[in-house]
């Protein structure tokens, strides 16, 4: 099916598309309506080390899902993340965990590398890494947030020894992340998803390194501190994300990937341009961003042209 957008496809650059967060049997039609609506690619972005197999199984069997894998900042406490659970605040992220959600342990961060380091070849970024200082997550022990930053660090320095992009979490903490990245001069691609800091910190972080990019999502559509982000950053800094399930259109509901259109669709009024202009822009970040999604978005050029 050809992209229904002059210019070729879009990139959806964050997305929690597997089980448990939305039931396995949807993710087929997910996958098909996101096509339609123009989609060249799905990131899928792990919060846990079993999250991160289940990306690279979706993967070997879903050509339009682009693997990730990292350890983020909160882990489940007990039980794991159920479907659908994140659909407003994204998972683990949200802390929506079932039995609760807890700061990453050092001793959990091992057998992460060790897995990133054995699938570099497979993946287009490592993450979602991060720091999240959300008070219900450090629940008053301020000792988490060395914990969160040594993880974060030993996750930083490997991927850039195998010269991956990161994909980062921030909540809560935007300034923090930010200057950790930049203490780590790192020199890859950054991604910073659903950054909720200040747009100052963001300019800051795009005046001092060519590496940093930041993410819209559907929830633009109902976020002022979210347009005035986008209002802030040049356009060339900017790409597209769904966080599905979360961060969607419309509050409390689950986000999808087909809901990319939103987020481009607001991206564009608020910058002031095309639809087909705004499109062009964010996929052309989204390939210097992340270079090894240029093979996704290849494929489905060639699948366009072929009908």
């Amino acid at each position: 099916m050809a992209s229904p957008l002059p210019g070729g496809p879009i990139f959806d650059c964050h997305c929690h598309l597997y089980a448990p967060q939305f039931e396995a049997s949807s993710i087929p039609g997910l996958l098909a309506e996101a096509r339609a609506a123009g989609v060249g690619a799905i990131v899928t972005v792990p919060e846990t080390l079993a999250d991160a197999r289940a990306v690279l199984a979706l993967a070997s069997t879903n050509p339009l899902t682009a693997p990730r894998a990292g350890l983020h900042p909160v882990q489940p406490a007990a039980a794991p993340h159920t479907p659908g659970a994140g659909a407003e605040g994204g998972g683990l992220g949200g802390g929506c965990g079932g039995g609760g959600v807890r700061s990453v342990r050092f001793d959990e961060v091992a057998p992460a590398l060790d897995f990133i380091r054995a699938h570099a070849h497979e993946l287009v970024a490592v993450g979602e890494v991060g720091l999240d200082f959300s008070p219900h997550v450090l629940a008053g022990d301020e000792s988490q947030r060395d914990a969160q930053r040594a993880a974060f660090s030993a996750q930083i320095a490997l991927a850039s020894e195998l010269g991956l992009p990161l994909n980062v979490h921030s909540r809560s903490a935007g300034h923090h992340a930010i200057e950790l990245l930049l203490e780590h001069q790192v020199q890859q691609g950054v991604l910073l998803h659903a950054f909720d800091g200040r747009a100052a910190h963001a300019l800051r972080a795009v005046d001092r390194s060519p590496a940093f990019f930041f993410s819209v999502a559907p929830s633009v559509a109902r976020s002022p501190q979210q347009q005035k982000l986008v209002a802030a950053l040049p356009l060339d800094r900017l790409v597209l994300e769904t966080d599905a399930p979360a961060l969607g259109p419309v509050k409390g509901e689950p986000n999808r990937p087909a809901n990319i259109a939103i987020a481009l669709s607001e991206l564009a009024r608020i910058k002031g341009v095309a639809v087909s202009e705004a499109a062009r822009a964010t996929s052309e970040n989204a390939l210097r961003l992340f270079p090894r999604l240029r093979r996704w978005g290849d494929a489905a050029a060639a699948a366009a042209v072929g009908g």
